[in-house]
């Protein structure tokens, strides 16, 4: 049985998923395979049958062999060679490594842009803040984590530093998964909302440190609850 609020598997193993022909599979068989284990689709401990997977995908076991590497490189599978695959436990130690990363350099993202933004960027940060609320309000959780991806990339773009926000996201799928644990609790996803807006009103008001002291009240809230996490999801974690 899924833990509460995850949902169950959508897709079971054979079922066609078809891949867009126009483009390279490898890349769109990981970007799946990565979304399903970040949104716990895919749980720790569920095992990957390269078999199945070219089954599901319609691909040959190429791309599969490829898409489960760049998966073990951000250690969210682990591949016992002649026996399984399976995605991997959440690793606290990383998790923490990836959110003082990621920290670290949006505190400096987020000062800059108090200091220098546009009316017009103001305006996309309002409108992907007013897209999570409908997403909260309807429960969808997968939705309203994919419109908090777009407003920390959109700080990455507005800087001009959209390389870090590749590198921090490829570091990310631990930390990742402890926050979408975290989502379902009651009044953490109106949280969010509200600490975007205000990161958003210290930048549209100049003021850089508020930014900052907003910014990390908000990135700090799932590690600040990694106890009861770890309490509801034992299995799920690995130290």
């Amino acid at each position: 049985m899924a833990p509460p609020h995850i949902a169950p598997r959508r897709t079971a193993p054979g079922t066609a998923d078809r891949l867009d022909r126009d483009r390279q599979a490898a890349p769109q068989v990981f970007e799946r395979l990565r979304d399903m284990i970040i949104s716990l689709e895919l749980p720790p401990g569920s095992p990957l049958s390269r078999a199945a997977l070219a089954g599901q995908f319609g691909v040959s076991s190429t791309p599969i062999r490829d898409a489960l590497m760049r998966l073990e490189e951000e250690g969210l599978v682990e591949v016992f060679p002649q026996y399984a695959t399976v995605v991997s436990r959440v690793d606290v130690r990383l998790a923490q490594q990836a959110h003082f990363l990621r920290q670290a350099v949006e505190l400096e993202i987020v000062r800059g842009l108090a200091l220098h933004h546009d009316d017009a960027f103001m305006a996309e940060l309002n409108a992907t803040i007013a897209r999570q609320q409908q997403f909260a309000k309807a429960g969808d959780f997968e939705q309203f984590m994919a419109a908090d991806n777009e407003f920390h990339a959109r700080l990455y773009a507005a800087t001009d530093k959209q390389d870090l926000w590749s590198l921090v996201r490829s570091r990310s799928g631990h930390i990742d998964r402890l926050r979408r644990m975290h989502l379902p609790s009651p009044g953490k996803a109106q949280d969010i909302v509200r600490h975007h807006k205000l990161i958003v009103k210290a930048i549209g008001a100049g003021e850089p440190e508020e930014a900052q002291k907003h910014l990390r009240t908000h990135l700090s809230g799932t590690l600040s609850e990694l106890a009861r996490i770890r309490a509801r999801y034992p299995e799920y974690l690995s130290n």
